[in-house]
């Protein structure tokens, strides 16, 4: 045992005099792999473009490209590929390592409707695997379905892989994400959000992922948000809308009411903007080929938790009331007027159903079926899907239009059967996909609701 003490004393000298050159060495290997080169494609997501016969598929890679080309077929291994080309664009993320990535944009346009396709993305420097996504029908008569949430994380994505199974069914027809994604795209100089984007990708690259900005996203003017994702209209994704059979989503931002040092204007522009599309939106003639009128923002109207940093004594934010100098430029009036149906948020770590709403009065159908043909509009917030940040409590005491709570992780479903059902269900992760809340609305006609009460 004597003679193995000199040596390994020796070795232990050794090693404490080599640790400081160990140590730069694996910053540097952690520096490079942060500024690793690699021109495989990765991070595929869909969306739909400016209709439903038009695809949108996006990626991104960290090599300097020379070309974005997508093949896509019926059937990829048999039949003769259709090869579209788009475009790409650099992007430089904020962060102090300024690091750059590639995003990549092909449209694929007049497609087929209700019909599978097979596609890969990438060029002759590197190609995806082979994916897959399903057109919606033609027209109006069909009964879309969705999965719909906000405030999902890389980190504690508790809903992930019951949305990956999903998926994998077919049950979905669209995926809509109510804002904050990654907690943050930004953190660690983008590894973050490149990290989230390879996540959902075994979702996104499969079915359209429809998204809004939520107060997570806004570091570097909302830089990450606005180059990852592809929209339809030429807004950066911050307000658009479309139509899925007997629906008009219609997605805005709520954060251009809190972060006004990236312009004023942005807030007048969006508000104006819902005016025009909510307005040809509720004419009678389109009313009567979609009847129904959703919309999506990241921030509520009402709050059930009292100790939300957003929301004032009232449970009240900027978005139901407007700029406390502007009242005008609230949304609540405006979606009431032009007859919204329903009304999306997350935010808030949970799951609430409200009763109808409209300036804090609840406007039930009748006692007896308060979601057949309410008078107000519903109002759902679905901030559960899981993030780092974990859950979020009610207030002790909750306000009267609260219907509905639960503070289990999870994600709402919609299914629209026609113009006058509307079928809702909230999916609990923690109970092993339980639905743990279920409701109809049922309507016999749409339009701008009566004067209030």
């Amino acid at each position: 045992m004597q003679r193995l003490e000199l040596p390994l004393l020796a070795s232990l000298l050794l090693l404490l005099l080599l640790l400081p050159g160990i140590l730069t060495l694996s910053q540097q290997v952690s520096t490079e792999e942060v500024n690793i080169v690699h021109y495989q494609p990765e991070q595929v997501h869909l969306a739909f473009g400016d209709n439903l016969r038009d695809i949108v598929v996006t990626w991104s890679t960290r090599g300097s490209p020379n070309a974005s080309v997508v093949q896509f077929a019926r059937n990829y291994l048999n039949d003769k590929l259709n090869t579209v080309n788009g475009t790409w664009q650099r992007f430089v993320d904020g962060g102090k390592k300024a690091r750059i990535q590639y995003i990549h944009n092909v449209e694929l346009k007049d497609l087929e409707p209700d019909t599978r396709y097979e596609y890969a993305c990438g060029s002759s420097l590197g190609w995806s695997s082979v994916f897959s996504f399903k057109t919606p029908p033609a027209g109006e008569k069909w009964s879309p379905s969705l999965a719909i949430f906000g405030d999902m994380g890389n980190e504690n994505a508790q809903s992930m892989g019951r949305l990956q199974q999903d998926t994998e069914r077919g049950m979905y027809d669209a995926i809509i994400h109510v804002g904050d994604f990654a907690y943050d795209m930004d953190t660690s100089n983008a590894a973050v959000g490149d990290a989230f984007m390879r996540q959902i990708e075994s979702v996104a690259a499969y079915v359209p992922y429809m998204v809004c900005p939520g107060n997570h996203e806004e570091k570097y003017n909302f830089s990450n948000y606005r180059a990852r994702f592809n929209m339809p209209g030429e807004t950066d994704s911050l307000w658009y809308s479309f139509n899925l059979g007997p629906v008009h989503f219609v997605s805005f931002s709520t954060e251009v009411y809190y972060f006004l040092g990236y312009g004023f204007k942005l807030l007048t522009k969006q508000f104006e903007w819902l005016e025009r599309d909510l307005a040809e939106a509720n004419l009678p003639e389109n009313r009567a080929k979609r009847p129904w009128i959703i919309t999506y923002g990241h921030r509520p109207m009402y709050c059930s938790d009292d100790k939300e940093y957003d929301c004032n004594a009232q449970l009240e934010t900027y978005i139901r009331q407007g700029l406390p100098m502007l009242k005008w430029f609230g949304l609540e009036d405006l979606f009431y007027k032009h007859g919204v149906d329903v009304e999306f948020f997350a935010h808030e770590h949970f799951y609430t159903r409200l009763w109808p709403i409209y300036d804090f009065k609840v406007y039930n159908g009748s006692a007896e079926a308060p979601y057949t043909n309410p008078k107000a509009p519903i109002q759902i917030i679905t901030g559960s899907a899981g993030c780092k940040e974990e859950r979020e409590p009610f207030s002790h005491a909750l306000p009267a239009w609260n219907a509905y709570h639960s503070n289990d992780y999870g994600y709402t479903r919609l299914k629209a059967h026609n113009g006058t059902h509307l079928h809702f269900e909230q999916v609990s992760d923690d109970q092993d996909g339980a639905i743990v809340d279920s409701f109809w609305v049922i309507k016999d006609k749409h339009g701008s609701y009566p004067p209030p009460q």
